[in-house]
Parts: C-alpha cells; sequence; structure tokens
C-alpha cells in the first residue's frame, strides 16, 4: 500500500481512491456550487464535458462522491436550538445504539469517538422543550445508552475544511 498521505492514495494504513488534480478541482468545484451544470463544471476544470462525465460518474461509483445536498441555515429553517449530546454506552452495544439514533427525529449527525463518552450527536429542534423531549425521552430510553450530556450550541461556523486543489493550484 502506498503511503503518500493526504494528496496521494490515501493515509498511510488506509485506503482511498487514488485522487489525481483534475478528480480534486471537481471536487472543490462541487463543493462550492454542487447544483453547477456538467458543462460549467467541465469549463472550470479545463476538461472535456465527455471527461467530465466519465470521473464525475467514477467519483460516484467509487464513493467518492456519495450525493449532493442542500446547506440549510438552520434557525431560518425552524431549528433555532441546537445540541451537541454526548452518550456513554454499555459496551459490545454501539450496535444497536446506533441504529436506534438513526430513527430518532432531529438527530443530524453522530459519531463514535474516542475519550470521555462513546458517541457525540448533533441535535436541532425547534425549540428547547423539543430537545428536552429529544435528549430525555429519546435518546436516554435507547437501550444501551448509561448517559448523557448536553452541550447548547451559541454559534456556529464552518472550517476551511479540506483543500481539494492540487498542491500547485492552492
Amino acid at each position: 500500500m502506498s503511503s503518500e498521505g493526504a494528496h496521494g492514495s490515501g493515509w498511510p494504513g488506509h485506503s482511498a481512491a487514488g485522487l489525481d488534480a483534475v478528480d480534486r478541482a471537481i471536487i472543490a468545484e462541487l463543493l462550492r456550487d454542487g447544483r453547477m451544470s456538467v458543462r460549467t463544471l467541465a469549463e472550470r476544470v479545463h476538461i472535456s464535458r465527455a471527461n467530465a462525465y466519465a470521473r464525475l460518474t467514477r467519483l460516484m461509483d467509487d464513493g467518492v462522491i456519495t450525493g449532493f445536498t442542500v446547506e440549510l441555515a438552520p434557525h431560518k429553517a425552524g431549528l433555532g436550538t441546537s445540541a451537541y449530546v454526548s452518550v456513554t454506552i454499555e459496551q459490545n452495544s454501539w450496535r444497536a445504539v446506533l441504529a436506534q439514533l438513526k430513527e430518532i427525529p432531529f438527530v443530524e449527525h453522530f459519531a463514535m469517538v474516542g475519550g470521555d463518552y462513546d458517541i457525540l450527536v448533533l441535535v436541532r429542534t425547534p425549540d428547547n422543550e423539543t430537545l428536552r423531549h429529544v435528549v430525555l425521552e429519546r435518546i436516554q430510553d435507547v437501550p444501551g445508552v448509561l448517559s448523557t450530556r448536553t452541550w447548547l450550541v451559541f454559534d456556529e461556523a464552518r472550517g476551511s475544511g479540506a483543500h481539494w486543489r492540487a498542491p500547485d493550484q492552492a
């Protein structure tokens, strides 16, 4: 396995699709505007439309691009209360707990983590009463959940994320 790092075939010890400079440019453009036409995408990355279609199809088939989504402003969409909920679970219950978390309304995202807690859950609700219901009556009722701790989100912003342009184009 290659150990070229983030700009090669993946991080050392991890398998990842090999992305060349054009693939990274396609990803960068789609992260900027996922609604652009393939024609516009091809023009922006300086390749033919046929090549853009082929690469886009390959990136989707390989699971590099998993979908196209809309970014919402949660507060403006009626979800004015956000919180991170740390969850401690019984050993070996993680599969069942994760399956249950997927089914709870207002759970936007969750991740298994290392450290003092086992799972970190992002919950977005219309108000504090709904947040209380989600945490105390839904998450804490999941078999295998031992405890939770909730942090209200006062403000949030996106970071710059990964830089998808080739090093010579960054």
